[in-house]
């Protein structure tokens, strides 16, 4: 996917917003703080684009083998819980670049406002998850999703042979997304794919506590030039860019 840097970092106004969203879907954008996290962490991931190799899939990689992530082979219906997003600057004052795109666990996430059944909810430490038993399928949440981070499980699927125990398949009719690796971080581990973006020697993804004033990431969001995908939604994402 290509986009141009404009209408990734939401400067292309309301001509933008009419781009990401479905016609006739309006975004819920900072409601009330209903499902404002209140738990001691805020887990975030930053990533530094300028480490981000464009030929490098390893988080992609590393998120599918460690999420039992199916491929069915077809390209409209395959499952892709981060991909990478070729970004151009229209401009033309700075070459193309890509960036890892994944569920923002926003503070205020659109996709919890519109589920009619509860299956989307948003964890004390601010992880947003698919409860997959209560998920009918409707794909009010993928509408309202400004980051198309969410897919429909459109075929059964079963276990991969050197599959994780750790994380069960969803059903074919669910919705599924990017959990932050939620198995792991409980466990006191960073996602698969930041660990994997470190083992490669890249080291452009980052993930932390922001609640913590001494951990790394928040002390890099708080003292670098860092940025969010579309901040004009008010929907405050839990993913942050450097160098975008």
């Amino acid at each position: 996917m290509t986009m141009d840097r404009r209408t990734v970092l939401g400067m292309g106004g309301a001509a933008a917003v009419g781009v990401l969203l479905a016609p006739g879907v309006q975004l819920i954008a900072a409601p009330p703080n209903e499902t404002a996290a209140a738990n001691a962490h805020r887990w975030a991931m930053l990533v530094d684009i300028t480490k981000c190799n464009p030929a490098c899939t390893a988080c992609i990689d590393a998120c599918r083998k460690e999420n039992n992530i199916p491929l069915f082979g077809d390209p409209a219906r395959d499952i892709h819980w981060i991909r990478k997003v070729e970004v151009q600057d229209k401009e033309r004052q700075r070459p193309p670049f890509t960036l890892p795109v994944l569920c923002n666990h926003c503070e205020y996430p659109p996709c919890v406002h519109v589920c009619p059944t509860s299956a989307s909810f948003v964890r004390k430490d601010g992880i947003v998850l698919v409860d997959e038993h209560r998920c009918i399928g409707c794909r009010y949440c993928m509408i309202a999703c400004p980051y198309k981070a969410r897919s429909l499980v459109y075929f059964p699927t079963k276990p991969p042979k050197d599959g994780n125990p750790q994380v069960p398949i969803r059903a074919k009719g669910v919705v599924e997304k990017c959990t932050f690796c939620v198995h792991r971080v409980d466990d006191g581990q960073p996602p698969a794919c930041v660990e994997t973006c470190q083992q490669s020697g890249h080291a452009a993804m980052m993930f932390g506590d922001l609640n913590d004033p001494q951990s790394e990431i928040s002390q890099r969001v708080k003292t670098l030039r860092t940025e969010t995908i579309r901040p004009d939604l008010g929907l405050k994402p839990h993913v942050h860019y450097q160098g975008l």
